[in-house]
């Protein structure tokens, strides 16, 4: 039976990925994580989750950090992650990459600069996502399902200002006439109806 994360467990997990890092000879590596992890690590949101969603790789220099899309992970990670999976009881894909083609179809404004870095060891550096960008994303995966997604969004108290730019980075997203109008639906029917006349 596969078990989920849950925030009792969550910095365990991640401490002891960076373990079989080392054991695997691996290096260092810094992720970008999202969802339901991120929300159980930032206190943002408590609930468990079945996998951790990594969006990309940091990339560090001496002024700023950047995001970089990868398209798989190294194969000492992949070894790394078994050994986690098997000790935790947790599921085949339960540290994946998901979400990593939002890398490139852009991110928010100042997204970089909003990530809260936490270090698991000599090996593992994870940047989980802000709130804002919490309220971006589940904006954009909510519009057009009634699940967790809308959930979480509602979960972390969204101001009407942060729903009208969240709005106005999820139109840059997808374009499309009819994702327009699921989204005007959305709004009108979570009491956003300003919002929505203004789009």
């Amino acid at each position: 039976m596969n078990k989920k994360i849950e925030q009792k467990n969550v910095e365990k997990i991640f401490e002891a990925l960076n373990s079989q890092i080392g054991a695997h000879n691996g290096i260092l590596i810094k992720l970008v994580v999202c969802g339901g992890t991120a929300l159980t690590v930032l206190n943002l949101v408590n609930r468990t989750t079945k996998d951790v969603d990594v969006l990309g790789l940091v990339v560090e220099n001496t002024k700023n950090i950047s995001v970089k899309k990868i398209e798989n992970f190294p194969e000492w990670f992949e070894e790394s992650a078994k050994v986690v999976q098997r000790d935790f009881g947790l599921s085949d894909n339960w540290i994946n990459l998901g979400p990593a083609s939002q890398v490139e179809l852009g991110l928010p404004d100042g997204f970089e600069g909003r990530l809260v870095k936490k270090r698991y060891g000599k090996y593992l550096t994870v940047y989980f996502i802000s709130r804002l960008d919490q309220i971006y994303f589940k904006l954009y995966a909510a519009v057009d399902s009634n699940d967790y997604h809308t959930d979480d969004l509602f979960a972390l108290k969204p101001t009407d200002k942060e729903i009208e730019m969240a709005t106005q980075w999820v139109l840059t997203q997808d374009v499309s006439e009819g994702f327009r109008f699921l989204l005007k639906d959305f709004l009108r029917r979570n009491n956003y109806e300003n919002i929505a006349k203004r789009i």
